[in-house]
């Protein structure tokens, strides 16, 4: 599908969720240092547990909504709370006051991904929608690799500046949507929820239903499973190359060297996956494309494992930078397929409460995958990669009985 092609929805929204999510990125990774400074370490670290708890919740309305009054009107319900809240950051007079903030830009957030996931879905075919999902992917890891290096200077000296012009682009984006984004939500979905009475008990009755779908079930299972394995990019993986990876030279000319370890080493290979993710998504998802959603699922669930386990086995930085290319490749492999995955499986008229729940696999796994620390310190590094590793090959199970299920269930 060419670019050309593509409808003006998805161009506007292409380029407005790269600049919004550059900016998201700006601000985000510098949140546990902010209220670890103005409120300790401990209360943080319990503070920060309420987000992803009010998200999981948030996104469940966000797919409801989306399904009920259409994809356009959540997104920009979403982006004038989100516009609010970074006004009210920026204006802050309390630590707390920021806390309240950060929360309702996550809850904006939450209510915004599963309308927009349903609206890739409504307006590409089958056929494309795998190299689509992958387009908006490789636009989003451009924010999260170019956010950070500016926000480590502009959130620490210009952060007033910085959560202000944050408004502003959340106020011009939604202004862009409601003048350019036309609704994607087929007219006949529309008319059958108008007659339906909106209440909670309602909503939660239908995800109800979609929960007791087995092979949904299956497939949140199974997500959740990756999802822990995923996470230890952040948590075991830092902790381990933190406390092994020793000074080493990285590129040495004669006399000359430069050195990198611990902390500068995860930075440097956080920083080759987030180049990998930019540079490759779209190419790797062209030469997988006629590859099965099981296959892919399946092999993206062993090959991140994999490169997980062998960390365990050397702490060489050019040995690192290998396992890191492997779970790098299961996770470019991985992602525009479960995108595409659920908007096949999902009914046209419960598209974006499929793509809610969906987004619970991740939730899920961000609660459980931190008991990699604490297990650390009872197990040294093989035995804890050997359990990622485990956790991986067990979601890799799971996608193989969720799709010898999926035959007999579009039979009956």
């Amino acid at each position: 599908m060419s670019w050309r092609s593509w409808d003006l929805n998805l161009k506007v929204r292409l380029f407005g969720e790269l600049i919004t999510h550059t900016f998201f990125w700006m601000y985000f990774p510098f949140m546990a240092l902010l209220f670890s400074d103005s409120f300790g370490k401990d209360m943080a670290g319990l503070l920060l547990m309420v987000p992803p708890l009010l998200g999981m919740f948030s996104n469940l309305f966000g797919g409801y909504l989306s399904d009920r009054i259409g994809r356009r009107p959540t997104m920009l319900t979403s982006l004038i709370l989100s516009s609010s809240m970074f006004g009210l950051f920026a204006f802050s007079w309390s630590p707390w006051v920021d806390y309240l903030a950060f929360i309702g830009i996550g809850i904006a957030g939450s209510l915004y991904w599963p309308a927009s996931s349903a609206m890739v879905a409504d307006l590409t075919t089958e056929e494309d929608r795998r190299v689509v999902f992958a387009t908006f992917y490789t636009a989003m890891n451009i924010g999260v690799v170019a956010g950070p290096v500016l926000g480590s200077f502009f959130f620490i000296h210009y952060r007033f500046e910085l959560l202000l012009v944050c408004m502003i682009i959340e106020i011009l984006f939604a202004i862009t949507v409601f003048f350019l984004i036309k609704e994607s939500l087929p007219a006949h979905v529309r008319e059958e929820k108008a007659k339906e009475r909106f209440s909670i008990k309602e909503q939660f009755k239908s995800y109800a239903v979609i929960f007791r779908d087995k092979v949904f079930a299956l497939y949140i299972l199974a997500g959740v499973f990756i999802a822990i394995a995923f996470m230890q990019l952040d948590l075991y993986m830092a902790l381990y190359v933190n406390e092994h990876v020793q000074s080493q030279p990285l590129v040495s000319w004669g006399d000359w060297s430069f050195n990198v370890g611990g902390t500068s080493a995860f930075g440097w290979l956080m920083g080759l996956n987030g180049l990998l993710v930019v540079l490759f998504t779209l190419p790797v998802t062209n030469w997988f494309q006629h590859w099965s959603d099981r296959n892919s699922l399946v092999i993206s669930s062993v090959l991140y494992g994999a490169g997980m386990f062998m960390m365990a086995f050397s702490t060489n930085i050019w040995f690192l930078f290998g396992c890191m290319f492997v779970l790098t490749l299961g996770e470019l492999i991985r992602t525009p397929v479960a995108q595409s995955f659920i908007s096949k499986y999902s009914p046209e008229d419960a598209r974006g409460q499929y793509m809610g729940a969906s987004s619970l696999q991740f939730s899920i796994g961000r609660f459980i995958a931190p008991l990699t620390i604490g297990i650390s310190a009872w197990l040294p590094p093989v035995g804890v990669f050997g359990l990622i590793l485990g956790v991986s090959l067990l979601s890799a199970y799971l996608y193989v009985v969720l799709f010898r299920k999926i035959p007999a269930n579009q039979e009956g």
